[in-house]
């Protein structure tokens, strides 16, 4: 320590004052140690030079540069297909489709904000308390520990999909699946902008070329929470001959971002505007299809474009919070419950009432996710509970007591055979109930909620409710990630 001036000691830590004292920190020490980190860094310098030599002489990777710049600079279909070509980092594809692009949003007011679209808000879990400066203060810390919860793990258990680790361990698979949609179907990947700033990423195949006439029907697909577009539900819609439109949730393989509720609902709309402004569809001719979380988006979309052709969910839910207590102990029911509502509140029945048009939805019997106890409990299925608050908003005088009853009784089915055994026992008439509910519709107009059912006997009410029950749900018998087969994607029920 004597060739440090005194002055100096006294601004040095004690511990460091100490090791230096003891022999432990000296320049001679400290030179070999500043040789290695020389020679690392200049090893790689070299390792970047050669790489960038290598990378300068492949007239193949010349041709790429030349391919994306031109890309960057003029987005011709011409350009996008040659770059099609390429397997590289998403981070560098151009963006194709903004979400201020299209000129009535320019125009208008009503469009969303750079902070995101319109979301419903939870009702307060305290209805009528003052909301004084001393009341948040009690909060605070409540609010404080929901959101680390739901930035920490409750997110990361909602959506695995977007845990870095599984997304490194499936990417052999998800190249394989998008050079399929490439090469095999003709698909064309798309960057898009969302409102939030996250890049989302999309593939689409068109099939309005075919002599088939479901390929003039456009399918938004909306995948679950490990699913990705290049291996997920949009599978079934190809196979059945449709156009389709696959996209990942935000922070999934190319898309950017973080998958909480505000941030998926930004990431939808830009998908439909795409839609609808760039692929040149209609909005009575797209279809929206979500699997299982995907549910949440789809339905958001239905509330958000009402003019939208019609959903189908499939394996999906009414609400998380029953869903997220079932994983979670009994002592955090209040934490679980006061985090859903404030940051992960999908609330997907909720949405789904504020639409008008036909709905499908698909039940797994056998499925092991969406089930409150076990599997085999088919009354524990949250779409049981999506199904009620669908009919009940919809046609609450038929979903009364009587028709309430007999519907559950007919949920509780769990095979084709015992469904079409209480069918049967009710004596359903399907000429009558349609004949019903088009006079009904014929007098007062389509829109929900109906009065259909108030002077009808309970007889009545209970053969509409089995008849509307069974228009509006379809029976799979698989578990929760069985993919769905083409034969059983059909279009919803309608008047």
């Amino acid at each position: 320590m004597a060739w440090l001036p005194s002055s100096i000691k006294h601004l040095l830590p004690p511990r460091a004052w100490l090791s230096q004292r003891e022999g432990y920190l000296s320049l001679s020490k400290v030179v070999p140690f500043s040789h290695y980190a020389g020679t690392l860094l200049l090893l790689l310098a070299g390792v970047a030079c050669l790489r960038g030599i290598g990378r300068w002489t492949n007239p193949q990777y010349r041709q790429f540069i030349t391919i994306l710049e031109a890309t960057h600079r003029n987005h011709s279909a011409e350009n996008k297909r040659q770059l099609a070509n390429y397997n590289f980092d998403f981070k560098s594809w151009p963006v194709d489709f903004h979400w201020e692009e299209p000129s009535s949003r320019k125009e208008s007011r009503g469009g969303p904000s750079r902070q995101g679209v319109a979301l419903l808000r939870p009702e307060p879990l305290h209805r009528g308390t003052a909301d004084t400066l001393l009341n948040r203060v009690k909060k605070l810390p409540c609010q404080i520990t929901s959101y680390l919860v739901a930035h920490t793990l409750g997110r990361r258990m909602l959506y695995p999909g977007s845990v870095y680790l599984l997304q490194k361990a499936l990417m052999p698979v998800l190249l394989q699946g998008q050079a399929r949609l490439v090469e095999e179907c003709n698909g064309r990947r798309a960057k898009l902008l969302a409102c939030d700033g996250n890049e989302i990423d999309t593939m689409f195949v068109d099939r309005r070329g075919t002599a088939e006439p479901q390929g003039q029907k456009l399918v938004i697909c909306c995948e679950g929470n490990a699913g990705f577009y290049e291996v997920g539900c949009i599978s079934t819609p190809l196979e059945a001959g449709y156009s389709v439109l696959g996209w990942n949730h935000p922070g999934f393989a190319g898309s950017t971002g973080v998958p909480f509720p505000q941030n998926e609902a930004n990431a939808m709309d830009v998908v439909v505007q795409f839609a609808i402004h760039r692929l040149g569809f209609q909005p009575q001719d797209i279809i929206i299809y979500a699997w299982s979380i995907g549910g949440f988006t789809a339905t958001w979309a239905a509330m958000s474009y009402p003019d939208i052709s019609a959903v189908i969910l499939d394996a999906s839910f009414d609400d998380l919070v029953p869903l997220a207590l079932k994983v979670m102990p009994d002592s955090w029911r209040g934490l679980v419950t006061r985090t859903v509502r404030q940051h992960l509140n999908l609330n997907n029945a909720e949405q789904l009432c504020r639409y008008q048009g036909p709905v499908l939805l698909i039940r797994r019997t056998k499925d092991e996710i969406i089930t409150t106890t076990v599997p085999e409990d088919i009354m524990s299925n949250r779409g049981n509970d999506l199904l009620l608050k669908l009919l009940q908003y919809r046609y609450p005088r038929v979903m009364a007591e009587d028709g309430l009853r007999v519907v559950r009784q007919w949920l509780e089915a769990s095979s084709q055979l015992e469904e079409a055994s209480i069918y049967s026992r009710w004596e359903v008439e399907e000429d009558w109930c349609l004949s019903v509910l088009r006079s009904y519709q014929a007098e007062h107009g389509p829109d929900f909620p109906w009065s259909v059912g108030e002077d009808m006997d309970a007889d009545g009410r209970q053969q509409l409710a089995l008849f509307l029950a069974q228009k509006h749900l379809h029976n799979f018998e698989a578990t929760h990630c069985t993919p769905l087969p083409a034969q059983n994607f059909q279009m919803p029920w309608h008047l």
